[in-house]
C-alpha cells in the first residue's frame, strides 16, 4: 500500500513539474498519464478534444452556424477560415507529440448544425466528390476517425426519418470513409462502458472509464450496464408531443480515479409549457450520474436546461459553458448555477465566448471565472486533482491567459 501511495505522490510531483502552465506562455504539451479536455472556441459551434491518459483521442462534436448575426460573437480566431479548418489546426497543434495525428474516436451528440455543421450549395466538395466538407466531415477527412459514434446509425429513423441535407451528407461521409479508410460506425448504446476505451495502454490505467449514460430517451440506471426507457412508446402519444432533436442527445460520464466529468450534449430538463413531463431527460440522467467534479452545461445553458435537480445532483466545482450566442446562458440558469441553496461550496463557471449583450442583461455575470478562450481541463495522473487553463482564442499563439486550481478531485 505504501509503495502505491509513493508512486501516486511521485506521479503527481512529476506532473506538477512537467505540466507547468504559465500565463503569457504557450500551453504545455499533453503528458502521458494526464487527462486533457479541450473545449475549443471557434465562435461558431461546439467542439471538444479529449486526450485520455494513454494518449487515446476522442472528438466530441464539430459544429458551425448556418449564418452569423449580431446575436453571435465574432469567429475565432477570425473569419478567414471555416470552423472545421480552425478545429483541425488546433487539434494538430495539440497532438504535436504524435507525428501522424489522427482521432481514435469521434462522437456526435446529436444532429444539429452547431454540433455537426451545415450543408449549402457553397459548402466545398471533398476531394473524392462523395460528400461536402461540412464541419464534422472536414475534420474527419483531414484527421481520419477510427470509430464514429452517433445516436442514429445505421438507419437514422428515430423518432422519425432524418432526411435533411446535413444528415444525408454525414451519412455519405460515413459510407465513403468506411469503405475506403476503415472507419467503423456504431450506434451509441446507453449503459455500456466498452464502446470508448483506452487503446494504447489500458492495463496501465485501470481507474479510467468512459460510461455511456443516455441517448434517444434510453438512460443508464447507474447499476451495471442496465438501462430503462424514459420515453413512452411514441406510437402511443400524439406526434405533436414527440421529442425534438435536443432531448435525444447523447450523454456520457468520464471517470479517472476520483475525478468525474459529465457531458450531456443538448439534453433538456424543463419541458415547454403544455408538453409532457417526460421531455425532462436531465432528471433521470442526473440520478444515474451523481456528483461530478466538472461538467459542461446542457444546451448551452438555454431556458429549457439545467433544472434544479440536475444542478443539485451533479454539484460540480467547475462548470464549462460552450457559448457564442447572446441568449446563452439564460438568467434563471445562471441563478441556479450560483445558488448555494441547490448545493453548498465554491463553484466556478468558465465560458468560451460570452456575448457582451448577455453581460448587460444578466446581473452577476461578472462572477464568471473566465468569459472567453479555449478552456482546457487538465487532470493529473491518477485523477487526484485538476486545473483549468484558459488559452487565447484570438490567434493561434496557444498562449495561456489564466490558470485556475489545482482543485482536489472528490
Amino acid at each position: 500500500m505504501k509503495s502505491v501511495l509513493c508512486v501516486a505522490v511521485l506521479a503527481a510531483g512529476l506532473w506538477t513539474a512537467k505540466a507547468k502552465d504559465v500565463a503569457g506562455r504557450e500551453i504545455a504539451p499533453w503528458q502521458p498519464g494526464t487527462l486533457d479536455i479541450h473545449q475549443i472556441s471557434t465562435g461558431r459551434g461546439n467542439s471538444a478534444l479529449y486526450i485520455f491518459p494513454d494518449g487515446t483521442t476522442l472528438l466530441v462534436d464539430a459544429g458551425d452556424l448556418a449564418r452569423k448575426t449580431p446575436h453571435h460573437t465574432p469567429d475565432r480566431p477570425d473569419g478567414t477560415r471555416p470552423a472545421g479548418e480552425w478545429i483541425v489546426r488546433y487539434i494538430r497543434h495539440t497532438l504535436r507529440h504524435n507525428p501522424r495525428p489522427a482521432l481514435d474516436y469521434a462522437l456526435l451528440t446529436h444532429f444539429h448544425a452547431d454540433h455537426m455543421g451545415v450543408v449549402t450549395d457553397a459548402t466545398p466538395m471533398s476531394a473524392t466528390g462523395a460528400y461536402r466538407l461540412m464541419t464534422l466531415a472536414q475534420v474527419g477527412e483531414s484527421l481520419r476517425f477510427g470509430k464514429m459514434l452517433d445516436r442514429g446509425w445505421p438507419d437514422y429513423n428515430f423518432p422519425r426519418p432524418l432526411e435533411d441535407a446535413a444528415v444525408k451528407n454525414y451519412r455519405a461521409f460515413l459510407e465513403w470513409q468506411s469503405k475506403n479508410n476503415g472507419l467503423k460506425a456504431e450506434r451509441f448504446a446507453p449503459g455500456r462502458n466498452d464502446q470508448v476505451v483506452l487503446l494504447r495502454e489500458p492495463k496501465k490505467y485501470p481507474e479510467f472509464e468512459f460510461r455511456n449514460v443516455g441517448a434517444n430517451g434510453e438512460v443508464w440506471t447507474g447499476v451495471g450496464s442496465a438501462t430503462r426507457r424514459h420515453f413512452p412508446d411514441l406510437e402511443t402519444v400524439p406526434r405533436a408531443d414527440w421529442p425534438s432533436e435536443n432531448p435525444l442527445s447523447i450523454s456520457f460520464r468520464l471517470s479517472y480515479g476520483k475525478f468525474d466529468f459529465f457531458n450531456g450534449g443538448d439534453i433538456t430538463g424543463i419541458p415547454s409549457e403544455g408538453f409532457p413531463q417526460w421531455h425532462d431527460i436531465e432528471t433521470p440522467v442526473a440520478q444515474a450520474v451523481g456528483p461530478v467534479d466538472a461538467a459542461i452545461l446542457n444546451h448551452h445553458g438555454w431556458i429549457d436546461s439545467m433544472n434544479g435537480f440536475f444542478v443539485a445532483t451533479l454539484r460540480p466545482r467547475v462548470w464549462l459553458l460552450s457559448v457564442w450566442d447572446a441568449g446563452h446562458p439564460t438568467w434563471r440558469v445562471w441563478q441556479r448555477l450560483q445558488s448555494s441553496r441547490l448545493y453548498p461550496g465554491p463553484r466556478e463557471v468558465f465560458a468560451t465566448d460570452l456575448h457582451p449583450a448577455t453581460r448587460e442583461v444578466i446581473l452577476g455575470l461578472d462572477k464568471l471565472a473566465s468569459a472567453r478562450g479555449h478552456i482546457v481541463l487538465r487532470v493529473s495522473p491518477g485523477g487526484g486533482e485538476y486545473r483549468v487553463v484558459i488559452v487565447d482564442d484570438s490567434s493561434e499563439s496557444h498562449r495561456v491567459t489564466r490558470v485556475f486550481g489545482p482543485y482536489p478531485s472528490r
